[in-house]
């Protein structure tokens, strides 16, 4: 009887894995779940519009249906988070899953349809429900990439913003001395300027905010040329770092023709990988993971990813 139950159990865990193609039923799984994300998204959308309310009743049970879904497809992600972390207890897997990123989003998007009536913090939490999206698209290159390259140049982004922050405090201050006895109404204090330097500095400019004197407009200039600078740092790491993960990814497309010292290793159920993170194995078996294929995808791994069963991994 347990047998029975354990297999029904890794047959639903497999199903809902997303990103499973060789799977039919997994397949149609992730389809169906986009749907529901879909439309619970449209019915956000659609119940801010006056003109829906005569269909109230309908978006009302397309988002009940909806998130009763996802309550099920949360509810059964606990269930079988064992499979996630193999070894492990049952409060072990589940309890890592619940504070892991998609357990937090699945239970923020649960969570504020019960709350509709409450605070205004969880009427807006609803939104949260787009970032569900983020995990069935994170399963493809593209955002395997843009994850990439925002952890890789994590340190490079903090700088260039801490620099656009002190250009926007520096800003805000020249333009309240400069503009306040001319626009005491408007420059009030120094944080009034706040929002000017930040249009400015981001080049946006609404125009609902701008000097009058000579030097508020001769330090505007100023502001407005640095502002460009400001914008173009994070841009140029952002793009250097795409270019770096492409340049990484083509090659080690070729690890897995066993050329170079590269070696391809296919992760079972007796592996003594199987559950730990790429940090670790790198550590622990002094070893470098080039390339992870899992499934019909392939991706540079990040230190944090936990090798899961059937993943073939190059390493060097």
């Amino acid at each position: 009887m347990a047998e029975i139950i354990h297999s029904r159990k890794r047959r639903i865990f497999d199903i809902i894995q997303i990103g499973n193609k060789t799977d039919l039923i997994s397949t149609a799984f992730d389809y169906f779940l986009v749907i529901m994300i879909v439309l619970n998204i449209t019915v956000l959308f659609l119940q801010t519009f006056d003109q829906m309310a005569p269909y109230e009743y309908v978006l009302d049970v397309v988002e009940s249906f909806t998130v009763a879904v996802f309550i099920v497809e949360y509810a059964l992600r606990i269930w079988t988070s064992q499979f996630l972390f193999p070894g492990r207890s049952f409060i072990y897997s589940a309890t890592h899953f619940i504070v892991s990123f998609d357990g937090i989003v699945d239970l923020l998007t649960i969570l504020p349809f019960f709350f509709l009536s409450g605070f205004v913090v969880f009427r807006m939490l609803r939104v949260v429900r787009i970032f569900r999206l983020f995990r069935i698209n994170s399963t493809y290159d593209s955002f395997n990439v843009i994850k990439a390259v925002l952890y890789d140049k994590r340190n490079q982004l903090m700088s260039s913003i801490f620099i656009i922050l002190i250009l926007m405090l520096s800003a805000s201050l020249f333009m309240y001395s400069a503009e306040h006895d001319a626009q005491p109404d408007i420059f009030k204090n120094a944080f009034s300027g706040i929002w000017w330097s930040v249009s400015t500095l981001l080049t946006v400019g609404y125009g609902d905010i701008y000097p009058v004197t000579p030097i508020g407009k001769f330090l505007a200039i100023l502001i407005a040329f640095l502002g460009v600078g400001a914008v173009a740092i994070p841009t140029g790491i952002i793009s250097a770092g795409f270019v770096e993960q492409y340049t990484r990814l083509a090659q080690a497309d070729g690890a897995f023709d066993l050329t170079m010292g590269i070696q391809a290793v296919v992760i079972d159920i007796d592996s003594a990988w199987l559950g730990k993170t790429v940090e670790e194995v790198e550590t622990n078996y002094q070893t470098t993971i080039l390339l992870i294929r899992q499934r019909s995808k392939r991706f540079v791994p990040q230190k944090e990813y936990r090798i899961q069963l059937g993943d073939a991994v190059a390493i060097l």
